[in-house]
């Protein structure tokens, strides 16, 4: 065999990951004839059995009664260099010969190897002074295929390398990558308790949030019901995933298994869907700036629906077609679940802005806040995403090298899936943070701030805008001490005048209990409708002046 171990160890280790540690071996194309897994030690990760590799070959009927052999060699991946030898000690820095390692009959008459190894892997003189794990070299006859069990003592990348050895022959196999752990690869065990933990931070988040919301029951906002459903639809969705790997740590991938991959695959859409709309209905001020959002709301419900379904679609299909079967027909997969996820970016990023242009002319400098710390939550988790990526790109820029597969199988699912989970939960909690339940949620959702001018004075023109010159204008402080602004010129107006800033025409703003803002009058000027006062009315004045009538 002149075809080097070096190429399919690349082709392997470049390939993804398998969902199962049953994989399976063939010489239908070059790089099935190599597998790869990461293995961790019994003391490296912990379990109740000795970790092991075990290859079957499926028994194929011998052509013309003769026997089919395959050559068989198992190691680590660190040993590579081990296996197989150079024709002259010069060939490693020239492009030929090649490097042998098949034991054949020429290779033999050259010393390379002696007649008992006849048809196995060929390796290094110095071998077993230098290997740092066990390598398994074996002749298997496909008549009767018969391969030991490979003890794994130390937690590495192992691969399982194979070739024909007779001529024209076909075989096929499955290695079977058990851990001591349990049936789940080692290059994902690592995700068993991290979604664990992210489970039990969101509980966490659901006990403080529920409390809240219970506490605050009658004066819920509706924006908070939606973060309501979208805490427990968390805490099931990331439970149902944690009970997924579980079970496949447990039991294998059979069909449980895979109809349960299918369920999280779904939820894992209604989850961006969910998050997506919430997003966007907050940064419209749903709640808070606004008590409806009228027709708008249907058409976020819409969109927020249509991705759902593009992503469910692109799920099933991600878990269906593989990528040498991918074809043009993939961007109909594609396309719309992007133009859905741009439509839901440009939105939300235009109604923030809205949204916070909208409360500063208002001079909602309260609300306002809350938006403003929203917007650098936002740009945060893109500065952190975008930074992450950045900095990723110099490590998978060498992800065609044999060995990046290798030194990098123990953190790739964090780096491909692990801290987007960890950025999405801070944003959640954050998010949950600043619209939690409180006990003036409505007071502060349908009221306005009483707005300042620049000098620190009150801007009555906030409140309620100028009322026509000509039949409504405000006396000015000398007609009110004159007595003559106002309908009653022939002296002092029983009513007590409203006070308004000096050079601005304003009225006062009814206030949450109907009263009117600033309207106290001085004691002994009270107004003959003092009669229709309410109760309520009067206690609060007398608190007001410190007099009883």
């Amino acid at each position: 065999m002149r075809r080097s171990l070096a190429g399919l160890v690349g082709i392997a280790c470049s390939a993804v990951f398998a969902s199962a540690n049953h994989i399976g071996i063939d010489n239908s194309k070059d790089h099935n004839r190599q597998q790869c897994s990461g293995m961790y030690s019994r003391k490296g990760w912990g379990g109740d059995t000795d970790p092991f590799i075990q290859t079957t070959f499926d028994k194929a009927p011998p052509p013309d009664d003769q026997d089919v052999f395959v050559s068989l060699v198992i190691f680590e991946f660190k040993d590579e260099d081990l296996i197989g030898v150079w024709p002259s000690p010069d060939a490693p820095e020239v492009p030929l010969p090649a490097k042998e390692y098949i034991c054949t009959q020429p290779n033999i008459d050259q010393n390379f190897c002696n007649a008992t190894q006849l048809g196995e892997y060929i390796l290094s003189p110095d071998a077993s002074a230098t290997r740092r794990n066990e390598i398994l070299s074996k002749k298997v006859n496909l008549r009767d295929p018969q391969v030991p069990k490979y003890d794994v003592k130390k937690t590495g990348y192992y691969c399982v390398s194979s070739t024909p050895f007779s001529d024209g022959a076909q075989y096929k196999g499955e290695i079977n990558f058990r851990n001591a752990y349990g049936n789940l690869p080692a290059a994902q065990i690592a995700k068993l308790p991290f979604y664990a933990g992210i489970t039990i931070v969101y509980a966490v988040i659901g006990i403080f949030w529920g409390f809240l919301y219970v506490q605050n029951r009658h004066d819920i906002l509706p924006v908070q019901n939606y973060i309501t459903a979208i805490v427990v639809f968390l805490i099931v969705e990331y439970l149902m995933t944690w009970g997924f790997y579980d079970y496949q740590n447990n039991h294998g991938s059979n069909v449980v298994a895979k109809i349960l991959l299918i369920i999280v695959s779904i939820l894992n859409a209604g989850r961006n869907s969910f998050s997506f709309f919430l997003l966007l209905i907050v940064c419209m001020g749903y709640g808070v700036v606004k008590p409806s959002l009228g027709k708008t709301m249907v058409y976020v419900r819409f969109l927020a629906i249509a991705h759902f379904v593009f992503g469910v679609i692109y799920a099933v299909a991600s878990l269906s077609i593989t990528p040498d079967n991918a074809g043009p027909l993939v961007l109909f997969v594609i396309l719309p679940l992007a133009g859905t996820l741009t439509a839901f970016y440009v939105w939300t990023l235009n109604s923030l802005n809205y949204t916070m242009k909208d409360l500063l002319e208002r001079k909602q400098s309260v609300k306002a806040m809350m938006y403003k710390k929203l917007w650098w939550c936002i740009l945060a988790s893109i500065v952190v995403i975008f930074g992450f990526f950045f900095l990723n790109s110099f490590t998978f820029a060498e992800r065609s090298a044999p060995d990046f597969v290798p030194n990098h199988w123990k953190t790739r699912w964090f780096i491909l899936d692990g801290w987007l989970n960890l950025v999405y939960m801070v944003d959640i909690a954050y998010v949950a943070y600043l619209w939690r339940p409180t006990a003036n949620n409505r007071r502060f959702a349908m009221s306005d701030e009483i707005a300042q001018d620049e000098d620190g004075g009150f801007d009555m023109g906030s409140f309620g805008g100028s009322l026509d010159e000509e039949d409504a204008r405000s006396p000015t402080r000398e007609e009110m001490m004159n007595g003559s602004g106002g309908r009653n010129k022939g002296g002092l107006s029983p009513v007590p005048p409203k006070p308004v800033s000096e050079g601005g025409a304003g009225r006062g703003r009814p206030s949450l209990d109907g009263e009117t803002i600033f309207a106290v009058g001085e004691d002994g000027e009270r107004s003959s409708m003092d009669e229709f006062e309410s109760p309520r009315n009067s206690e609060e004045r007398q608190k007001l002046t410190g007099k009883k009538d």
